[in-house]
């Protein structure tokens, strides 16, 4: 079984052969909606919409823990390939870049983000020197070039806390830390697969220039988004459709 997370501008796969939606309870309380079970090409798929039914719930609201634990304890995935919109840093990566990132800076704070706090129970640390897996990433990338789509193979996810979007100097301060793109919602989503040994990659769709790089120098011209990140969002869907001509 693959679980796709979809993020923003892929609220459902349309080449999912559904079978059932099913609601799964956690004990970290709801996921963001109920979970869509069906096949893409050989594959089992299990599909959730990360920011709900309408995209309702904010980046810092989403309920990280519900969503994996539903995902990998409730519906038994094996793998998580997480789809998301992001801001391009870096120069090569303009709006309607497809992006598959190797590393993961967090600047996200009061975020629940880890299943290991339980009172009275031994201190539990997982490695995260890597925290995309490698086999997932080649796969995907491997999928993009089958389905004859230019993907960046790797760059620095900076996960900022949202809703509001960066300033120009916390761009220019990322840029410096090393990050190429950034997003709201890759952390602690990434972190907490880890937690459940589960493998996890991403699949970013640069929907528009960061704060003061391209044509954000002084404000993100935010009418433009929708229609980059549907065109994208299309492609991400096309290499999805080509990751499951195999079964994990």
């Amino acid at each position: 079984m693959l679980a796709v997370i979809g993020g923003s501008g892929l609220t459902q796969l349309s080449s999912l052969e559904v079978a059932r939606r099913e609601v799964v309870r956690t004990p970290y309380g709801e996921p963001s909606g109920m979970l869509t079970f069906g096949r893409v090409g050989k594959q089992e798929v299990v599909f959730l919409a990360r920011h709900g039914h309408g995209h309702t719930i904010p980046p810092h609201r989403v309920n990280y823990r519900a969503n994996v634990w539903a995902l990998i304890k409730g519906a038994g995935a094996q793998a998580i390939v997480s789809v998301a919109s992001v801001g391009g840093i870096r120069a090569d990566l303009a709006p309607g870049t497809l992006v598959v990132p190797h590393q993961i800076i967090d600047y996200t704070w009061g975020r629940a983000q880890t299943f290991f706090d339980v009172i009275d129970r031994p201190v539990v640390h997982v490695d995260f020197t890597e925290p995309y897996d490698e086999l997932l990433r080649q796969r995907l990338l491997c999928a993009a070039d089958r389905a004859g789509l230019t993907v960046a193979g790797r760059a620095v996810y900076g996960a900022t806390q949202g809703p509001r979007l960066e300033t120009a100097a916390e761009i220019e301060r990322m840029a410096r830390d090393g990050c190429d793109i950034v997003g709201m919602t890759g952390m602690p989503e990434a972190a907490l697969a880890r937690e459940l040994a589960t493998p996890y990659a991403a699949l970013c769709v640069v929907a528009n220039w960061a704060a003061g790089r391209g044509d954000a120098q002084h404000t993100i011209p935010l009418e433009t988004i929708e229609g980059v990140l549907q065109e994208g969002m299309a492609k991400a869907r096309r290499i999805i459709e080509h990751f499951c001509e195999e079964e994990l």
